[in-house]
């Protein structure tokens, strides 16, 4: 049977990250994961926070703190934020593991000694008020593409072209805003990516399931005239350079975050008491397959950088069979801001309404083939609708007669007529397709039959009306109330990889303890003709309306100041 790796880019570990973060590449991963386990397979889920680099040492400054407390506090706060968004991660490790830092340093040297490292001196910003050499990010300024004023100087949030800190017009430094920058040369090293264009092309030609615009950005990278990377940098957070003369420096963060893939591997492996090898996962894995989850400004580095790295060292390390890019998602016709405190952000999603009702949003609106604008209103519109009149509704009053009129039982009388093998047929196909657009990663669509299904089970609950039947037909309104039990039970299961405390409380109502319900067998007419006689609890309302006052408020939350 097929093993899946399943890993979503790893967030910065500075700052607490928004809905578009989330989207974007940790839900549909934790979703997938969720779906693989249910189908039985064997699964790793792996993630972690990427702690070195620019942006961690500005914000430990501006935190004034030291830049490892910093990465501790922030580390713990995502964790905790994460795991009660219900993300399943198996191990959730630290770029500035001891396992990442050695990984690192061993692929530095094999892409060494395969003479794909090479040493240069460069043109590079030094700030005479600062005293130091500026790395990208400590350089702001204006994008010369589309005039954003806030560019960095590595890339533009303004249009999100991969930018070089001389490109910037009117640059300054983003420690004390020295404008006086000078030009002085500083010697670097560079992965030659140059050298493996026909291997890259020739390994992203034979993957397969990818979205097109992924492949297309992909190709669209290797066509052009590739550019060799520079991997290392002017700071003193990060790990160090195995090389003399480099001592002051450390690689650069896009070199080293992708390998914690491979080093959060070894986190779990090492901090298991079982027997676990994680080069099971990575090396020579002829029964793995592995997908990654990614937001499209990180696609190039995942389709070139990355691979170029895991390719170039000459050894068999698995590279990724599917990668699954996301588009941006947007908050009411503008962009997220962290500075500006513009958007909901995760921590504080929490604060306002449980974790499911976000992830059933944002999996049903994900944005797989563009951007997708989140606005509350339409939020509320599908949340009531889906969740509550749907979702909700059929759990409460199935349970709800059950328990008034057959003590709490799945009632046994009865035999299922031409309705229920109609019913059962269609059941059957409809988790036939439901299953195929999760194997497919298309996350919009499964939302959509996982719906579908409850709205089938709804019809016919609806249409049925055993309420009404009892008082002619006792025995049919046991077969009616039995299959509409059964429905429900199948509904939950198949929703739990996206709504698992939803689907879990309509479980647990049936007595399900399991921490993984399993993915409906292809015999709906068993499934739904069985348990005669089994306890079953009423189940209150899943889910409370939003009011048009709470809709309100909650845009007034999270306007934030704009700019």
């Amino acid at each position: 049977m097929t093993r899946y790796l399943v890993t979503s880019a790893i967030p910065y570990v500075n700052g607490v990250k928004h809905l578009g973060n989330l989207v974007g590449s940790l839900l549909p991963a934790d979703v997938h994961a969720r779906f693989r386990r249910q189908t039985g397979a064997e699964v790793l889920f792996i993630c972690g926070t990427d702690e070195h680099g620019t942006p961690t040492e500005l914000a430990a400054s501006a935190a004034g703190q030291e830049a490892r407390a910093y990465c501790d506090a922030q580390h713990a706060i995502q964790a905790d934020i994460y795991r009660r968004f219900g993300l399943s991660f198996d191990h959730f490790g630290r770029s500035s593991s001891p396992q990442n830092r050695a990984l690192t340093q061993h692929f530095y040297r094999r892409l060494e000694a395969a003479g794909l490292i090479k040493e240069q001196a460069v043109q590079q910003i030094w700030s005479p008020r600062d005293q130091r050499f500026l790395p990208d990010r400590y350089v702001v300024g204006t994008c010369p593409h589309c005039q954003y004023g806030a560019a960095r100087g590595d890339q533009c949030d303004g249009c999100g072209t991969l930018l070089d800190p001389l490109e910037l017009l009117d640059p300054r430094s983003a420690i004390s805003d020295d404008r006086g920058l000078e030009v002085r040369h500083s010697r670097h090293l560079f992965l030659c990516q140059s050298l493996l264009v026909e291997r890259l092309r020739e390994w992203v030609d034979c993957r397969e399931g990818w979205p097109a615009w992924v492949t297309s950005l992909a190709r669209s990278w290797l066509s052009a005239d590739l550019r060799d990377r520079c991997i290392t940098r002017d700071l003193a957070w990060g790990i160090p350079v195995p090389r003399p003369g480099f001592e002051r420096k450390v690689f650069y963060v896009w070199f080293d975050a992708p390998i914690n893939y491979l080093a959060a591997t070894q986190e779990w492996s090492d901090g298991s008491p079982s027997n676990r090898n994680w080069r099971d996962w990575w090396w020579q894995p002829r029964d793995v397959q592995y997908l990654q989850f990614l937001g499209k400004d990180n696609v190039p580095f995942h389709t070139v950088s990355f691979p170029a790295t895991l390719l170039g060292s000459g050894e068999p390390w698995k590279t990724a069979d599917v990668i699954k890019g996301f588009h941006w998602l947007t908050y009411q016709s503008g962009k997220f801001s962290t500075s500006q405190q513009r958007g909901v952000f995760t921590d504080a999603a929490l604060e306002v309404l449980p974790a499911d009702l976000w992830r059933w949003w944002l999996i049903a609106n994900a944005p797989e083939s563009a951007d997708v604008d989140f606005d509350f209103r339409r939020f509320a519109v599908d949340i009531n609708k889906d969740l509550a009149d749907v979702f909700g509704n059929l759990a409460t009053r199935s349970t709800s007669f059950a328990c008034r009129t057959f003590d709490g039982r799945i009632p046994s009388d009865g035999i299922p007529g031409a309705q229920e093998r109609a019913l059962a047929s269609e059941v059957d196909r409809r988790l036939d397709v439901l299953r195929g657009w999760h194997e497919k990663l298309e996350f919009r669509r499964a939302a959509a039959e996982t719906r579908a299904l409850w709205v089938l089970a709804n019809g016919y609950i609806q249409e049925q009306a055993p309420w009404t039947v009892i008082k002619s037909d006792p025995a049919r309104a046991a077969v009616t109330t039995r299959t509409a039990l059964n429905l429900l039970y199948v509904c939950a299961a198949v929703a739990w990889s996206i709504v698992p405390t939803l689907a879990g409380r309509v479980l647990s109502a049936f007595g399900s303890a399991s921490a993984c319900p399993q993915w409906p067998p292809h015999r709906a007419a068993q499934l739904l003709d069985a348990n005669k006689g089994a306890l079953i609890e009423r189940i209150e309302p899943l889910v409370t309306k939003l009011t048009e006052s709470e809709i309100a408020r909650l845009e007034s939350r999270f306007a934030g100041v704009r700019g």
